[in-house]
Protein backbone atom coordinates (compact mmCIF):
# COMPACT_ATOMS: atom_id res chain seq x y z
CA UNK A 1 0.00 0.00 0.00
CA UNK A 2 2.81 2.43 0.88
CA UNK A 3 4.35 2.17 -2.58
CA UNK A 4 0.98 2.90 -4.21
CA UNK A 5 0.59 5.94 -1.97
CA UNK A 6 4.09 7.09 -2.96
CA UNK A 7 3.26 6.79 -6.65
CA UNK A 8 -0.10 8.51 -6.15
CA UNK A 9 1.81 11.49 -4.76
CA UNK A 10 4.82 11.30 -7.12
CA UNK A 11 2.77 11.48 -10.33
CA UNK A 12 0.98 14.77 -9.52
CA UNK A 13 4.22 15.94 -7.90
CA UNK A 14 5.98 15.39 -11.23
CA UNK A 15 3.38 17.60 -12.92
CA UNK A 16 4.02 20.34 -10.35
CA UNK A 17 7.75 19.88 -10.98
CA UNK A 18 7.17 20.40 -14.72
CA UNK A 19 5.20 23.59 -14.02
CA UNK A 20 7.66 25.03 -11.49
CA UNK A 21 10.92 24.18 -13.26
CA UNK A 22 10.76 27.00 -15.87
CA UNK A 23 10.44 29.57 -13.07
CA UNK A 24 13.34 28.01 -11.19
CA UNK A 25 15.40 28.06 -14.41
CA UNK A 26 14.75 31.80 -14.82
CA UNK A 27 15.59 32.46 -11.17
CA UNK A 28 18.70 30.36 -11.53
CA UNK A 29 19.88 32.30 -14.58
CA UNK A 30 19.58 35.64 -12.82
CA UNK A 31 20.37 34.88 -9.19
CA UNK A 32 21.92 31.45 -8.78
CA UNK A 33 24.29 30.88 -11.69
CA UNK A 34 25.41 27.33 -12.21
CA UNK A 35 23.80 23.92 -12.56
CA UNK A 36 20.05 23.74 -11.99
CA UNK A 37 20.12 20.46 -10.10
CA UNK A 38 22.16 19.37 -7.13
CA UNK A 39 22.95 15.68 -7.04
CA UNK A 40 24.35 13.92 -4.02
CA UNK A 41 24.86 10.31 -3.01
CA UNK A 42 22.71 9.27 -0.05
CA UNK A 43 22.16 6.01 1.80
CA UNK A 44 18.78 4.34 1.41
CA UNK A 45 16.96 1.18 2.41
CA UNK A 46 19.26 -1.76 3.01
CA UNK A 47 22.19 0.69 3.17
CA UNK A 48 22.20 0.93 -0.64
CA UNK A 49 23.37 4.19 -2.13
CA UNK A 50 21.38 6.34 -4.54
CA UNK A 51 21.64 9.84 -5.99
CA UNK A 52 19.19 12.33 -4.53
CA UNK A 53 18.01 15.24 -6.68
CA UNK A 54 17.29 18.78 -5.51
CA UNK A 55 17.22 22.21 -7.05
CA UNK A 56 20.61 23.71 -6.24
CA UNK A 57 20.49 26.35 -3.50
CA UNK A 58 24.18 26.94 -2.80
CA UNK A 59 27.08 28.51 -4.59
CA UNK A 60 29.12 25.96 -6.47
CA UNK A 61 32.53 27.22 -5.31
CA UNK A 62 32.01 26.21 -1.64
CA UNK A 63 34.73 28.64 -0.65
CA UNK A 64 33.49 29.65 2.83
CA UNK A 65 33.09 26.24 4.43
CA UNK A 66 35.27 23.12 4.49
CA UNK A 67 34.10 20.31 2.23
CA UNK A 68 31.84 17.78 3.87
CA UNK A 69 30.79 20.00 6.76
CA UNK A 70 27.20 20.02 8.02
CA UNK A 71 24.98 22.54 6.30
CA UNK A 72 23.96 25.19 8.79
CA UNK A 73 20.60 26.93 8.92
CA UNK A 74 22.13 30.26 7.78
CA UNK A 75 24.96 28.71 5.79
CA UNK A 76 26.98 31.37 3.92
CA UNK A 77 27.03 29.15 0.81
CA UNK A 78 23.25 29.53 0.34
CA UNK A 79 22.42 32.05 -2.39
CA UNK A 80 19.55 34.54 -1.98
CA UNK A 81 17.51 32.65 -4.59
CA UNK A 82 18.48 29.40 -2.90
CA UNK A 83 17.17 30.80 0.39
CA UNK A 84 13.81 31.42 -1.28
CA UNK A 85 13.75 27.88 -2.67
CA UNK A 86 14.55 26.47 0.77
CA UNK A 87 12.03 28.63 2.60
CA UNK A 88 9.27 27.45 0.23
CA UNK A 89 10.68 23.88 0.15
CA UNK A 90 10.70 24.02 -3.65
CA UNK A 91 14.33 22.86 -3.61
CA UNK A 92 13.01 19.42 -2.56
CA UNK A 93 10.57 19.09 -5.47
CA UNK A 94 12.91 17.14 -7.82
CA UNK A 95 12.83 14.35 -5.24
CA UNK A 96 9.47 13.28 -6.71
CA UNK A 97 11.71 11.65 -9.34
CA UNK A 98 13.48 9.74 -6.54
CA UNK A 99 10.08 8.70 -5.19
CA UNK A 100 8.92 7.50 -8.63
CA UNK A 101 12.16 5.51 -9.06
CA UNK A 102 11.71 3.89 -5.64
CA UNK A 103 14.77 5.49 -4.03
CA UNK A 104 12.58 7.44 -1.62
CA UNK A 105 9.19 7.12 -0.04
CA UNK A 106 7.09 10.17 0.77
CA UNK A 107 7.45 9.37 4.50
CA UNK A 108 10.46 7.81 6.19
CA UNK A 109 13.76 8.77 7.81
CA UNK A 110 15.62 11.40 5.76
CA UNK A 111 18.55 9.85 3.87
CA UNK A 112 22.04 10.95 4.86
CA UNK A 113 25.35 11.09 3.01
CA UNK A 114 27.49 7.93 3.30
CA UNK A 115 30.17 9.83 5.22
CA UNK A 116 27.71 10.91 7.89
CA UNK A 117 26.11 7.48 8.02
CA UNK A 118 29.51 5.92 8.74
CA UNK A 119 30.36 8.52 11.40
CA UNK A 120 26.97 8.33 13.09
CA UNK A 121 26.81 4.52 12.94
CA UNK A 122 30.13 4.41 14.82
CA UNK A 123 28.86 6.77 17.53
CA UNK A 124 25.13 6.11 17.86
CA UNK A 125 23.91 2.65 18.87
CA UNK A 126 21.53 1.03 16.39
CA UNK A 127 21.83 3.93 13.94
CA UNK A 128 21.68 1.62 10.93
CA UNK A 129 18.22 0.34 11.92
CA UNK A 130 16.90 3.44 10.17
CA UNK A 131 17.93 1.75 6.90
CA UNK A 132 15.36 -1.03 7.36
CA UNK A 133 12.83 1.14 5.54
CA UNK A 134 12.93 3.29 2.44
CA UNK A 135 14.03 6.83 3.37
CA UNK A 136 11.52 9.62 2.96
CA UNK A 137 10.99 13.10 1.64
CA UNK A 138 9.63 13.91 5.10
CA UNK A 139 9.46 12.04 8.36
CA UNK A 140 8.44 12.08 12.00
CA UNK A 141 11.84 13.48 12.96
CA UNK A 142 11.41 16.40 10.54
CA UNK A 143 7.96 17.38 11.80
CA UNK A 144 8.84 16.94 15.48
CA UNK A 145 12.44 18.16 15.59
CA UNK A 146 13.24 20.07 12.43
CA UNK A 147 16.70 20.70 11.09
CA UNK A 148 19.72 18.72 12.32
CA UNK A 149 22.98 20.60 12.03
CA UNK A 150 25.28 18.48 14.15
CA UNK A 151 25.82 15.13 15.82
CA UNK A 152 23.73 15.96 18.91
CA UNK A 153 20.80 16.93 16.69
CA UNK A 154 21.24 13.67 14.76
CA UNK A 155 20.98 11.74 18.03
CA UNK A 156 17.78 13.57 18.96
CA UNK A 157 16.28 12.96 15.53
CA UNK A 158 17.24 9.29 15.70
CA UNK A 159 14.87 8.85 18.65
CA UNK A 160 12.00 10.12 16.50
CA UNK A 161 13.06 7.86 13.63
CA UNK A 162 13.00 4.83 15.93
CA UNK A 163 9.54 5.85 17.10
CA UNK A 164 8.46 5.98 13.45
CA UNK A 165 9.95 2.55 12.74
CA UNK A 166 7.95 1.09 15.64
CA UNK A 167 4.66 2.78 14.82
CA UNK A 168 4.61 3.18 11.05
CA UNK A 169 1.34 2.59 9.29
CA UNK A 170 -0.80 4.40 6.71
CA UNK A 171 -2.58 6.55 9.31
CA UNK A 172 0.72 7.66 10.87
CA UNK A 173 2.17 8.43 7.43
CA UNK A 174 -0.91 10.50 6.62
CA UNK A 175 -0.55 12.38 9.92
CA UNK A 176 3.11 13.13 9.11
CA UNK A 177 2.18 14.35 5.62
CA UNK A 178 -0.47 16.67 7.07
CA UNK A 179 1.95 18.09 9.62
CA UNK A 180 4.58 18.55 6.92
CA UNK A 181 2.08 20.36 4.72
CA UNK A 182 1.00 22.57 7.61
CA UNK A 183 4.58 23.48 8.58
CA UNK A 184 5.40 24.18 4.92
CA UNK A 185 2.51 26.66 4.80
CA UNK A 186 2.93 28.21 8.26
CA UNK A 187 6.72 28.05 8.51
CA UNK A 188 9.09 25.93 10.57
CA UNK A 189 8.22 25.41 14.19
CA UNK A 190 4.64 26.60 13.92
CA UNK A 191 3.10 23.45 12.49
CA UNK A 192 4.05 21.12 15.33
Amino acid sequence: FKRLMDLAIAVPGALVLLLITPFVVVGNVFANRGPLLYRQVRVGRGSTEFTILKFRTMRTDGSDVPAGSWTERDDPRITPFGRLLRRTHLDELPQVINIARGDLSVVGPRPEQPRYVNELADKLPFYNLRHLVRPGLTGWAQVKYGYAGDEQDALEKLQYEFFYLEHQDAAFDFRIMLRTFRSTITGPGRGR
